[in-house]
């Protein structure tokens, strides 16, 4: 089973709604055989490298709302992330571009250390206050999951997997997503959203009773029975 999750760094829907994904696999039966890619995704393609505002401030502004209410909606999104065993620290969060932590993503993927890299981009952005369009602490941040700082600090200075990250939200919008986190399972279902655990469970049995009662593949026309000829071959059909 595969599961595709569209997601930005600077969401924090999408921090806790992962964490509800993963307790939804860790009661799973086939929790082994679930692939989980992460997909890039900005909510502000247009942010800054440097915060200009701190995050009570542009919330403030996008959503037409005084500081205050900001600043109490973030204490109640706060509550809900301790509710999944996650620390939000809106004081500290730094309002900043996340494309290079999408590439950075790319990057620790093609190591093997998506999951870490992901997990550990949400963590430095949502508790510990980090610059995640500084390239000197994501490359500091790579190091911390087992990724070379330095070939990590080399490829950030590039555009290496800028195309990547591209791909995907030209993909995100082909599929009209126009909110994260999104959630697909198996390029059939999809979850919008950080949903309850339950949901997510529904899902995942769903799909896994498809996968468990589809029969074997049935071949038609099977090659006549013959010797094989010096290239392997024979009526039909070549063997490894």
């Amino acid at each position: 089973m595969r599961i595709d999750v569209w997601s930005d760094n600077a969401c924090p829907f999408c921090y806790i709604g992962k964490r509800r994904l993963e307790h939804a696999l860790s009661q799973f039966e086939g929790q082994e055989k679930v692939e989980v890619v992460f997909r890039s995704f900005q909510l502000d393609q247009g942010a800054p490298v440097q915060a200009t505002q701190d995050v009570y401030d542009m919330l403030a502004a996008k959503y037409g709302m005084t500081r205050e209410k900001a600043i109490a909606t973030n204490a109640q999104l706060a509550e809900q992330a301790k509710g999944v065993g996650l620390e939000f620290n809106f004081d500290t969060v730094q309002n900043t571009n996340t494309f290079d932590s999408h590439r950075l993503s790319h990057f620790a993927a093609a190591k093997g250390k998506d999951a870490e890299m992901s997990e550990r981009l949400l963590r430095a952005y949502f508790t510990d206050g980090h610059n995640l369009a500084d390239r000197e602490e994501l490359a500091s941040l790579a190091a911390e999951v087992g990724l070379d700082a330095a070939e990590a600090a080399a490829m950030l200075e590039t555009d290496a997997y800028a195309d990547a990250v591209d791909t995907d939200i030209a993909e995100a919008q082909r599929l009209n997503i126009t909110g994260v986190p999104f959630f697909v399972f198996n390029n059939k279902y999809a979850v919008s959203g950080a949903q309850p655990g339950p949901v997510f469970s529904e899902v995942l049995d769903t799909v896994w009773a498809e996968e468990k009662n589809t029969p074997e593949l049935q071949v038609i026309g099977q090659p006549k029975s013959k010797a094989p000829d010096a290239e392997g071959c024979d009526d039909g059909s070549c063997k490894l």
